[in-house]
């Protein structure tokens, strides 16, 4: 039976592992990020990964630093047929790549070379692409650089954000690998390298890039949001008050008001400037310490009082 330890800690990575499980490969270990603090309460939570392995009664290794870990050492003196990656979350040092018999591959959630690093989903949507995809590649010591065993893109649709995407990649991801792991298995699968000319990166979105910025178009505005939900959410500075955009809807009308007005506000309506003259409604948006909020209900609470032409947001 071909081992395996699988590595890989968010929900995009859980029916990755759930699927060898099922399909019979011997998972000897899971690794995952430690348990952390989640939510107002503090609770401390099992990362998806860890669920599932618990359930299945597969050892759990849990480092907070990988490199020279006694965690890394175990599974090294395990020299498992692959070791299998999916939004791990840490680099892999060249030792423990090494102790993979037949080899160490990722399952990466980007159209490689384009998006390499923590964040690819989410910068492809922000970046307003019409598709993404999974590849799957073998791992090597500098970041989603090893060549490229299988890849396969998807559409984006107008109305998908980080969340659907996450849930459809995810489901891309385990059929793409278990058609690649048993040629892999039998010496015939080939790769590619990876064309340096078309690497573009995706790092870890920091909290000041959570900002949303209306002087970009109102499509601009759309992706974003998109990108960052469900978490961690796009805000702006609404008549003076930090606010998540939640829901919104871009236009086809154009507008001579400057960004971050009020271009029309009614009952159940809210038009807002953005960049060259582009227009959007907000549908839905949180006020910071307040719960989700439709339109009408902002508009019927701290919204009254809004006005066409009134600078809602500074920009």
């Amino acid at each position: 039976m071909t081992s395996i330890v699988f590595m890989g800690t968010p929900e995009f990575s859980a029916p990755i592992l759930e699927s060898l499980i099922e399909n019979g490969y011997d998972v000897k270990a899971v690794m995952t990020q430690p348990d952390r603090m989640v939510g107002r309460k503090r609770v401390l939570t099992q990362s998806p990964v860890k669920q599932v392995a618990v359930k299945h009664g597969i050892k759990v290794l849990q480092p907070e630093k990988l490199s020279g870990s006694d965690e890394m050492a175990e599974v090294i003196a395990m020299k498992p047929d692959f070791l299998v990656t999916a939004a791990f979350g840490q680099f892999l040092p060249t030792k423990l790549l090494a102790a993979a018999q037949i080899g160490a591959i990722n399952v990466h959630g980007s159209l490689l070379p384009k998006y390499r690093g923590g964040a690819p989903i989410q910068y492809a949507i922000m970046n307003g692409e019409q598709e993404t995809g999974i590849t799957i590649i073998y791992m090597v010591k500098q970041m989603d650089a090893g060549n490229i065993i299988s890849r396969r893109a998807i559409k984006i649709e107008d109305n998908d954000d980080s969340g659907s995407m996450f849930e459809k990649l995810s489901l891309l991801g385990k059929e793409l690998l278990l058609e690649a792991l048993p040629k892999l298995i039998n010496g015939t699968s080939e790769s590619i390298p990876q064309n340096e000319d078309e690497v573009t990166f995706s790092p870890t979105i920091k909290p000041e890039e959570e900002a949303l910025d209306f002087t970009k178009t109102a499509k601009e505005i759309d992706w974003k949001i998109r990108s960052l939900r469900p978490v961690p959410g796009a805000y702006t500075i609404l008549k003076g008050k930090r606010t998540k955009f939640w829901d919104v809807t871009v236009l086809d009308e154009k507008t001579e008001l400057a960004a971050g007005q009020v271009v029309e506000v009614a009952k159940k309506l809210l038009k807002i400037a953005c960049g060259n003259g582009t227009v959007l409604a907000v549908n839905e948006l949180q006020p910071n310490g307040k719960s989700k909020q439709t339109i009408v209900d902002y508009l019927n609470g701290s919204g009254q009082g809004i006005k066409e032409g009134q600078q809602v947001i500074d920009v």
